[in-house]
């Protein structure tokens, strides 16, 4: 199909600024599938340790505890563009600099634990600035085609990158996928300094903490959102610590290490993929359910390796969820785009973000532990339950369960769409 053909049939192509965000998100998330592998090995053949391994992923996800809210003030002030900049060059920095320690054998435990920290920050900093990058770049009417497309190339991104750092890993070790991974992230500057969108001018100069108090106050108005937030916050804890954590040491003891490990990253990646590319046309009637729902639905990764199913069969279940989750992922982030007023957008988006992830290093920190007294499959049974329960209380919410969509209008109860009343930005 040639560039002309695409562009008719995506219309969002044609938006220079979209482009080059397509760009960073092809090249970035592939570059940071080759951390998602290589942390893990690198802690696992330093030290041999589940409750190291803990420890380590617990500080890559501890910083959004403070950081989050703070880059969300921050992306709303600022063009969103150069705050994702600062934070790939922290990201670049911590993966970098641990792949490069890894490789002089100069890696220790608590080396390891303050890189990865500065790597979470760089992660807490990235995720309001880009929800609130994309409405401000392509209109209203564009915004579900926008993010399918985007999330799209950052899937197939992903997919072929575990694939390669699972091989990486396994034949020259997890130091160079991580230094592979630094490089990556720096080149992306360049596309992202290019990129024309700008902050929000304030009228009056307010303190941070009245902004936060603003940010919040538009939060706790939506039902949906904060009930959703809630339940991620107990599902994501579970999986992070039932799945992500348990989950290379399942592989390196049952299923072949590394390269199986990569496998089913890779698996994930391109259930991702097939359901971005469904989210073009597709759209749930009540897509707030529909998130709901598939959060419970994220008990089958924990259970898979729980059950001691074979790789093929993880593989399987992580393709057929990523896909749903993909589709979820993209009513998500249109719901909030035209619910939310585009001048708040980054702060609420770091309260969605925070209260998902506030858990996650909770759930790292027992995870180790509990499965060296336990045992892998108990603590992964105990995950799995709790991701269900949370669902199942979620969904008791009215508003949750009836919340209908409407392309190009509000999607929500009883309300305007924020987006509708403002002009794009």
């Amino acid at each position: 199909m040639s560039w002309r053909a695409l562009a008719r049939r995506f219309p969002v192509l044609a938006i220079r600024d979209f482009r080059l965000l397509l760009a960073d998100r092809l090249i970035a998330p592939g570059a940071f599938a080759f951390s998602t592998v290589g942390v893990s090995f690198a802690v696992l053949d330093i030290t041999g340790s589940t409750a190291d391994l803990s420890y380590v992923l617990a500080a890559q996800i501890a910083p959004s505890l403070v950081f989050t809210l703070i880059s969300g003030v921050v992306a709303d002030r600022l063009p969103p563009q150069r705050v994702i900049v600062a934070a790939n060059i922290m990201i670049a920095i911590g993966e970098g600099g641990l792949g490069l320690l890894v490789l002089t054998g100069q890696a220790l435990l608590w080396q390891m634990i303050l890189l990865e920290m500065l790597t979470g920050v760089g992660m807490a900093v990235f995720w309001p600035a880009s929800q609130a990058l994309l409405p401000k770049i392509v209109p209203d009417t564009l915004l579900q085609q926008a993010n399918a497309v985007s999330r799209l190339a950052m899937n197939v991104a992903t997919t072929g990158g575990a694939a390669v750092a699972g091989i990486v890993v396994a034949a020259i070790g997890p130091g160079w996928a991580l230094t592979i991974c630094g490089a990556g992230l720096v080149s992306t500057i360049p596309l992202l300094l290019s990129i024309r969108a700008t902050g929000h001018e304030r009228v009056e100069s307010a303190g941070m903490l009245r902004e936060l108090r603003d940010g919040w106050s538009e939060f706790i108005s939506h039902t949906w959102l904060w009930a959703i937030t809630a339940q991620f916050c107990f599902t994501l804890m579970a999986w992070y610590g039932g799945f992500q954590v348990l989950g290379p040491v399942v592989a390196k003891a049952e299923l072949g290490g590394p390269a199986a490990w990569g496998a089913i990253t890779a698996a994930e990646a391109l259930g991702l993929i097939v359901g971005g590319v469904l989210s073009l046309r597709f759209t749930p009637r009540r897509p707030m359910l529909f998130v709901a729902a598939m959060g419970g639905a994220i008990a089958i990764m924990p259970l898979s390796l729980a059950m001691h199913w074979a790789l093929p069969a993880v593989c399987v279940a992580a393709v057929v969820l990523n896909l749903a989750m993909e589709v979820m992922m993209v009513q998500w982030s249109v719901a909030l785009a035209r619910n939310v007023p585009p001048e708040k957008l980054a702060r609420v988006s770091a309260y969605d973000a925070l209260g998902s992830v506030m858990a996650m290093p909770l759930g790292a920190l027992v995870a180790g532990p509990m499965a060296a007294k336990a045992g892998p499959a108990a603590t992964q049974y105990g995950a799995a339950a709790l991701i269900v329960v949370a669902a199942a209380l979620t969904l008791l919410s009215r508003e949750v369960r009836t919340m209908r969509s409407s392309p190009g209008v509000s999607s929500e109860v009883g309300g305007p769409s924020a987006s509708a009343t403002s002009a794009p930005q």
